[in-house]
């Protein structure tokens, strides 16, 4: 049986994708060096937050994922990061490839949630690998690639920090009812705001100054 080791050993962003795009450096290795006529991979990777140590306002930031520090014991959970598959072209012994993840800015997404609220560090990443070898020596087969397989990795912060920042230079996404951007487009109108950066800045000064009815 066709024997595959992963490792994950480097993440930069991709800067000629159409949208945020992070290129993982998977190294794959079949243990007894045999010929591999190609592996269609798939892997899903999530993200371990009870894996680091975290900042006061960091934990502040992470309040609508985890609930107040205090709990975090009970409900510090996995986080389902992305699902993404790769064609490994043949190899003998070891191979190098990069596994492109798609990336979102969206504010409802967790794991955007969770990495905007970092300030430095790392994020423990787990990645569980599937899919199918086809291998042999003498022949063509195809095997299935065992469910326990899987590696783990760090990824520096400002990996995703720069990249977003490329993407999206100091914006964010913010996704809304219809009826709801409605309302704030009437808002808007009415008082001939320019932006709706200046719309919601609006908003919040007259909420804080008691002036919504």
């Amino acid at each position: 049986m066709t024997d595959l080791h992963f490792a994950c050993v480097s993440a930069r962003s991709e800067p000629y994708a159409a949208g945020p795009t992070l290129l993982f450096g998977l190294r794959v290795e079949e243990a007894d060096h045999q010929p591999v006529h190609a592996v269609v991979l798939r892997c899903q990777i999530r993200i371990e937050p009870q894996a680091r140590r975290y900042e006061p306002e960091e934990q502040e930031r992470l309040g609508d994922l985890f609930g107040a520090p205090e709990r975090w014991g009970g409900t510090l959970k996995p986080v389902q990061f992305a699902h993404s598959s790769v064609t490994v072209p043949g190899f003998e012994g070891v191979a190098d490839i990069d596994l492109p993840v798609p990336c979102t800015y969206d504010t409802e997404v967790a794991s955007g949630t969770y990495f905007r609220a970092l300030s430095g560090g790392e994020v423990p990443l787990l990645m569980l690998f599937s899919g199918t070898v086809f291998s042999g020596p003498q022949g063509f087969h195809a095997e299935p690639i065992p469910w326990h397989k899987e590696a783990r990795y760090r990824m520096p912060v400002g990996v995703w920090q720069r990249m977003m920042a490329d993407y999206f230079p100091n914006s964010g996404w913010l996704r809304l009812r219809a009826d709801c951007l409605e309302e704030l487009r009437r808002f808007r109108s009415a008082r001939a705001l320019p932006s709706w950066e200046l719309t919601v800045e609006t908003l919040l000064s007259e909420a804080e100054e008691g002036k919504l009815s």
